[in-house]
């Protein structure tokens, strides 16, 4: 069955924040969620009577600050993040392969998907993929630092996320251009970037696009390693 999930947007960022449950379920999953929105994810979940079990990142991102330690504070929810984005303070560390269970049964599948940074993933729930800054709707992310990696991305995409079935709703983790959502046949037949371009071609394009560097980085990158949380706390 497919669901679709709650998505949030922030402005400023251009950020998407998913929030996962099943219908009639007790127990929901948030997925990047962003700092100054942390008591309106909270008023979410209070509307639709459901407890937040895990808080999701898919990278340690470099245009905002998360609100995954708030959260956790103020629910009790675990932070689970990708094992390679040197987020050390959240107790699970995922793996490729591994499986984040939560409510009666619902399971999200955890794709490694490198490219974006190293450590990105990628996260599979009842026929949606969650892809983080990975795939893009008719883009990708950019891959020239944070340990990104052109060939990565490639390899990722090609290898994980376009072989997932056509019909499964694709969800990204931006969006610049006022699309909300997608499908894995769309992207693989029309993604401006990655459809019908060999390996080497799609090195070269990132290679060359020389983009500016992300006003908050500095700040972002080492709060989001610590969940959002000021680093004495």
């Amino acid at each position: 069955m497919n669901l679709n999930p709650v998505q949030l947007f922030d402005t400023e960022s251009s950020t998407f924040t998913y929030i996962l449950a099943a219908p009639g379920g007790t127990e929901a999953v948030i997925i990047d969620p962003v700092e100054r929105h942390w008591e309106r994810d909270l008023r979410h979940l209070e509307r639709l009577n459901l407890k937040l079990r895990f808080v999701l990142e898919t990278h340690a991102h470099a245009d905002h600050v998360t609100s995954a330690g708030k959260l956790c504070q103020v629910t009790g929810a675990t932070a689970a993040v990708p094992s390679g984005c040197g987020i050390g303070p959240a107790p699970v560390q995922l793996q490729d392969g591994d499986v984040v269970r939560f409510g009666e049964g619902e399971e999200i599948v955890v794709l490694h998907t490198p490219g974006h940074t190293a450590g990105s993933m990628s996260y599979v729930w009842r026929g949606n993929v969650f892809t983080g800054d990975t795939l893009l709707i008719d883009g990708c992310g950019r891959t020239d630092f944070q340990s990104g990696s052109a060939a990565a991305l490639y390899d990722s995409v090609t290898n994980k996320l376009f072989t997932l079935p056509d019909a499964t709703r694709m969800w990204p983790g931006h969006d610049y251009k006022g699309q909300a959502v997608s499908t894995i046949g769309w992207e693989k037949r029309h993604n401006a970037r990655l459809a019908g371009r060999s390996r080497d071609d799609f090195v070269k394009l990132m290679n060359e696009l020389n983009l500016p560097k992300p006003k908050l980085i500095d700040v972002a990158v080492p709060a989001n390693q610590n969940l959002g949380l000021p680093h004495s706390a």
